[in-house]
């Protein structure tokens, strides 16, 4: 398909960061380009920042919040914006879906459906936050002076300027998974999104903008993490980070923050298993295996990659799995046809068929897929791993990519075992007609999200996050709002 006028056109463009509501005009910094994963070829390019425009990002951002036009304007103003920017996301949905599509890679259905059409209806959801912002009013036993009476209670404030560190394989949706709540709540934000996939938040700024957000707001930092980000999550001004990402970088983000005790969440990585009961229906189990395992080729931090079989089930399950992935067709996002995509970028798919050859090395057997078509750009073929046992890194170690690791078990106890001797507890899955059974094993999982029969979905008021090492705090609904603000309690003597 051929892309609309209006996003040809914004590649076209040298972009920088997004500063008091209009690009930054910056003239140092690095250029690099923004490359299409389809062909390997440049599409565009960005200027990156260097630490002094962090400190004028940062302060552009604290001082409309101090000013607040926003952080102190009526939660209906602030609600009614935020639907009108809801609105205009939806208006540019195909263009911001196609420009998602050439930096990113991904199909141009799930551009279309999940990155604008989710992201639509999360942003309405955190809209109606802004006037749904509650505190308690308590009795307390205060007993000095005698005879005196108070008058106690909480409230909710926005934390301040808020830092939102965004992944390159959801960049559009997740940055509105912290855009929407901080702004909710009355805080600035600043997202800096990886500089391979920096194009599609810039346009959202400047909806924002249109929308009625106030310069100042809501700002983008392009930049590297080693760089502008580390600058950025260090910097004493900014009072709240968000991240997703990676654990290793989760760690450092978490450090770093706490040198100037900025609050912080993080959602990190995960090694998600699916666990097949004996009575799962195969059929729905493969469907489900595709679409759980391999969305976004299986750049989804919630994927499902290590597939838990009762040995009787193996068999059959891995044949009619390995049938499904080979048939699916490879090529580019933006054909609507194709099935599976190109990863990111030439060094992720350098790590993923690391991995493929380390799986071979440890003895796993390569039932379909296992190698990088003969085709431009950074593809990896869908893969189903057969024979992988529970030690190999295939079992433990974060793929990030199209890979499908089948693990066979002889009793539901042992599965169990194997799904939580883990360092991630982000999601998991079962697969069963047997609700009593479901309902048993639940409790069971050291995961934030069990799914049973589905594996992947969302929802705006379901929170999402993980045990263990896949993060801490929670994205969707109150708790995320909630993460966006300080509790202030109030005691008034009378």
């Amino acid at each position: 398909m051929t892309p609309l006028e209006t996003v040809t056109r914004f590649l076209s463009l040298t972009h920088s960061s997004f500063v008091d509501g209009q690009p930054s005009t910056a003239s140092r910094g690095d250029v690099i380009a923004v490359n299409d994963p389809a062909s390997a070829q440049a599409i565009s390019q960005v200027r990156l920042a260097e630490r002094e425009e962090v400190d004028r990002i940062v302060e552009s951002a604290r001082a409309a919040f101090v000013a607040g036009t926003w952080s102190r304007a009526r939660p209906a103003d602030r609600e009614r914006i935020l639907l009108r920017f809801a609105d205009l996301v939806e208006a540019h949905g195909e263009e911001l879906a196609q420009l998602e599509t050439l930096e990113q890679g991904k199909s141009i259905h799930i551009a279309r459906a999940i990155e604008v059409g989710g992201a639509v209806e999360y942003m309405r959801y955190m809209a109606g936050w802004a006037t749904k912002l509650e505190g308690q009013t308590l009795d307390v036993s205060i007993p000095v002076p005698t005879g005196a009476r108070y008058n106690a209670y909480t409230r909710r404030e926005a934390v301040g300027v808020v830092a939102g560190i965004v992944p390159w394989n959801f960049p559009l949706m997740i940055a509105l998974w912290k855009i929407m709540p901080a702004l909710a709540c009355g805080c600035s934000i600043i997202i800096k999104p990886s500089e391979e996939t920096p194009l599609t938040v810039l346009r959202v700024a400047e909806l924002a903008i249109e929308a009625g957000v106030p310069p100042g707001v809501f700002n983008v930092l392009i930049g590297r993490g080693s760089v502008a980000g580390a600058a950025l999550v260090a910097h004493p001004n900014v009072s709240k980070v968000s991240f997703t990402g990676s654990t290793a970088i989760g760690k450092q983000i978490g450090t770093a923050a706490l040198q100037n005790m900025t609050r912080f969440s993080l959602e990190l990585g995960g090694k998600n298993p699916m666990v097949l009961l004996q009575d799962a229906d195969l059929e729905k189990a493969v469907a489900g295996t595709l679409m759980g395992g391999l969305l976004n080729q299986g750049q989804v931090c919630a994927a499902a990659s290590r597939i838990y079989v009762p040995h009787a089930l193996k068999a059959d399950y891995v044949e009619a799995l390995s049938a499904a992935v080979n048939g699916m067709k490879i090529g580019p996002g933006l054909d609507p046809t194709t099935q599976i995509n190109p990863v990111v970028s030439r060094r992720h798919q350098g790590s993923v068929l690391q991995h493929l050859e380390l799986a071979r090395q440890q003895g796993a057997t390569v039932t379909t897929g296992g190698n990088a078509p003969d085709l431009p750009g950074y593809y990896v073929q869908p893969t189903v791993l057969a024979n992988v046992e529970h030690h190999m890194a295939a079992a433990r170690e974060e793929i990030f990519g199209p890979v499908l690791s089948v693990i066979a078990y002889d009793s539901l106890d042992e599965a169990i075992h194997m799904v939580n001797d883990s360092q991630y507890g982000l999601t998991a899955s079962l697969w069963t007609n047997d609700l009593t059974r479901a309902m048993d094993l639940i409790p069971r999982i050291e995961a934030g999200t069990v799914w049973v029969n589905s594996h992947v979905p969302v929802d705006p008021n379901l929170p999402f996050g993980g045990y263990k090492q896949s993060g801490i705090g929670r994205e969707f609904g109150r708790g995320a709002v909630e993460a966006f603000t300080e509790l202030k309690s109030v005691c008034i003597a009378y």
